[in-house]
């Protein structure tokens, strides 16, 4: 995550908490006029429309008083989806025996992505295998982490 996400999602966590839901994390998408701030929640039962609905308006009461953005924006709240974006390390952890799809910042093996089974995650790295070999990675190292749904 960058320094803003951190700090949007250390700005974001009370309130959401508050309402009862977890922040699973923040993604903050630059393009220009049509920026957009994405803002994933979850709940053991789910997340309706109205959840969502609910973060929403809390988030944006945060950041008008806030005010962390200085460009224009456009604020999304939604459930993490089948497609389900890791943001922590208890996020690979719990994601460990799926498929995921992962973009490093800084190359390893002078590769960026890698898509594959998650092994482990253990001590701050992640261990997946990508056609039959095995990478460590650092959990540090990530820059954008997601679990590939799978259709049995």
């Amino acid at each position: 995550m960058s320094r803003l996400e951190d700090k949007l999602t250390e700005m974001l966590e009370p309130g959401v908490e508050a309402l009862g839901f977890e922040l699973v994390g923040v993604e903050f998408v630059r393009a220009g006029k049509h920026s957009i701030l994405r803002v994933f929640i979850d709940h053991e039962n789910g997340i309706t429309v109205d959840d969502c609905a609910d973060v929403s308006h809390q988030a944006s009461a945060i950041l008008d008083v806030e005010d962390p953005i200085s460009t224009e924006y456009n604020l999304e709240v939604s459930s993490p989806g089948m497609d389900r974006p890791l943001f922590k390390e208890k996020h690979y952890i719990a994601s460990v025996g799926e498929v995921v799809q992962i973009r490093t910042r800084m190359p390893i093996d002078n590769r960026r992505n890698f898509k594959g089974k998650l092994l482990a995650c253990e001590n701050g790295n992640v261990s997946i295998e990508v056609d039959g070999q095995q990478f460590q990675l650092a959990v540090a190292n990530i820059e954008k982490g997601n679990v590939v749904p799978t259709f049995d």
